[in-house]
């Protein structure tokens, strides 16, 4: 299994190869600025019974959706396609363009059917290649996308300062009145 490791902030920490079957619970990931570095993978209650990740084991979230992964010559052929639609709308369309299109069709048809899919964690952005999904995986969700980024919002935002007044509603005790502690 390869991973595509991200952390909290979602920043991108590096890829790592991994056999599930081993589990390790440290990884090497070498860093550009800092050498190497070490991340700790959090194996326990990953995997169901069937072998198939059912959570994050960089962030422990159990919230993974399914998406597919398309090489990089996908860029290529888009472009392609759309010189083409250009090409046949302005008339230009010969039979040896017509073939060329067919071609870049059947190239477009053929990654769309035979790319891979991946996990991804809705909360740090980790991605899993290389592995079986299961089925219970859905496609991308956006109110748990939200969710989630509305979390990592929140841990990221400072602590608010407080007023003048609050820090001296806090320094004085509070005292009985004296008006409730009458005596008969």
């Amino acid at each position: 299994m390869r991973i595509e490791l991200c952390d909290e902030s979602r920043k991108r920490i590096g890829r790592i190869e991994v056999d599930p079957a081993l589990r390790p619970t440290r990884a090497s990931i070498v860093a550009s600025e800092n050498g190497q570095k070490e991340v700790f993978l959090d194996w326990e209650t990953a995997l169901d019974d069937a072998g198939c990740l059912r959570r994050c084991i960089a962030c422990g979230c159990d919230d993974l959706f399914r998406a597919k992964a398309f090489p990089q010559v996908t860029g290529i052929v888009v472009v392609l396609a759309f010189a083409g639609a250009v090409v046949g709308a302005l008339g230009f369309a010969t039979p040896p363009i017509l073939g060329v299109m067919v071609l870049v069709l059947v190239a477009d048809l053929a990654i769309l059917l035979f790319s891979k899919q991946r996990l991804i964690c809705h909360r740090c952005r980790s991605r899993y290649l290389g592995l079986p999904i299961a089925r219970y995986h859905r496609r991308w969700d956006r109110a748990i996308a939200d969710k989630h980024t509305q979390s990592i919002k929140e841990h990221a935002r400072p602590q608010m300062r407080s007023t003048p007044s609050q820090i001296n509603a806090q320094r004085t005790p509070r005292r009985a009145s004296s008006q409730g502690q009458q005596t008969a």
